[in-house]
């Protein structure tokens, strides 16, 4: 059965009654962990090789925590994908060699970089969070496009 979010107790207790499963929440708890992600990417010329299928990208991320509790990031899952459907997931500890506290209003921004073997790609993913209450969670990282330049219209 599906799993639906409420905070209208009516309607929940209908949806039980029709064999759904049901959590209770207010709009504060769906506020909590809030999480929003900036990406900014760029081609690297100096590091990459085209004659050797080698094309090389940076991806400057802020991570900003938006929601009315201090959380911190544990680890990090990316699904790399280029032009010609190849995959690679990453998956580690952090990133960049921290695992960031960040309080309500506050931001951690860094810069890393990913190559691929063809000219255009995307990267997406997850942060997996940890609330200061001990609440496990996932941030999702919106698909992002890497291209060398005039390479897409």
């Amino acid at each position: 059965m599906g799993k639906f979010l409420t905070n209208n107790f009516n309607l929940a207790s209908r949806l039980r009654l029709a064999g759904f499963s049901c959590e209770m929440t207010t709009m504060a708890e769906a506020k909590k962990h809030d999480i929003k992600i900036d990406v900014a990417t760029e081609y690297l010329p100096d590091q990459s090789e085209p004659a050797a299928a080698r094309y090389v990208f940076s991806y400057s991320i802020t991570i900003a925590n938006t929601g009315g509790i201090a959380v911190q990031l544990i680890s990090r899952h990316w699904i790399i994908t280029d032009a010609s459907g190849l995959v690679q997931e990453v998956r580690g500890l952090g990133v960049v060699g921290h695992q960031p506290l960040l309080k309500p209003g506050e931001h951690f921004a860094y810069t890393s970089g990913s190559a691929l073997a063809t000219p255009v790609g995307t990267m997406k993913g997850s942060y997996q969070m940890v609330a200061e209450d001990g609440t496990p969670f996932e941030a999702t990282i919106p698909e992002f496009v890497l291209s060398m330049p005039r390479t897409l219209h």
